[in-house]
């Protein structure tokens, strides 16, 4: 069995990538605010009209340097889910922190439409016009999952965390937790104003042929 050697971050401000990295997520940001602002009405409405509850669910993430910050989404979950977790652990389809279950009954017929086709994390450009998310960076993880973190994967919050990186649209769903973590760190070591970009475009086709999603 082929060992993997683990992956040297070696990372070094860019001052020029971080201002333009900013730059391109506050207009951006901005601009998807306003031109999905009439589907994201939709999707309120449908959200708050199909199950009881508020139509965004807010957490607490773990940032850059471990900082806290609020994340938002569509609720695409019941009230309560949070708390039915440790029930359902045991029924967890992958290795590694993260939870995932095909059929995991705390999703709402509705939330199951919005999964699959992403539009839950919409509310996420609000997060990155703030400044607590980036639109490229490894996937924000709860408290509870990087409180299992070892220091390898602690290098994932080097950076500021982001709405897709590489395995959002290298199979999203279909990869191990340390497939993912390989892949955040390969980021941190290739990070670009040009590979963002790219990574924007494959992420767009991935969302848009639903590769990957559950």
């Amino acid at each position: 069995m082929e060992v993997k050697e683990p992956i040297i971050i070696k990372y070094r401000k860019k001052p020029i990538y971080a201002i333009l990295k900013r730059l391109m997520d506050f207009f951006c940001s901005l601009l998807g605010l306003i031109l999905l602002s009439w589907l994201m009405l939709i999707i309120a409405i449908l959200v708050k009209c199909t199950s009881k509850g508020p139509v965004f669910y807010v957490s607490q993430r773990v940032g850059k340097n471990g900082k806290l910050f609020k994340f938002y989404k569509f609720r695409s979950m019941r009230v309560g889910a949070d708390k039915e977790l440790d029930d359902l652990l045991k029924y967890n389809e992958t290795q590694g922190i993260t939870f995932k279950m095909k059929d995991d009954p705390r999703i709402t017929k509705f939330g199951k439409f919005l999964r699959k086709t992403s539009l839950d994390e919409l509310p996420q450009l609000w997060n990155i016009l703030n400044g607590s998310m980036s639109i490229v960076g490894p996937r924000p993880a709860t408290p509870r999952e990087v409180e299992q973190y070892n220091d390898y994967q602690r290098q994932r919050l080097m950076v500021k965390q982001g709405l897709t990186c590489i395995w959002q649209c290298s199979g999203r769903s279909n990869t191990t937790f340390d497939e993912q973590v390989d892949m955040d760190l390969k980021y941190i070591n290739k990070r670009g104003f040009f590979y963002d970009i790219w990574l924007i475009i494959k992420t767009f086709f991935a969302v848009l042929f639903g590769k990957g999603a559950e």
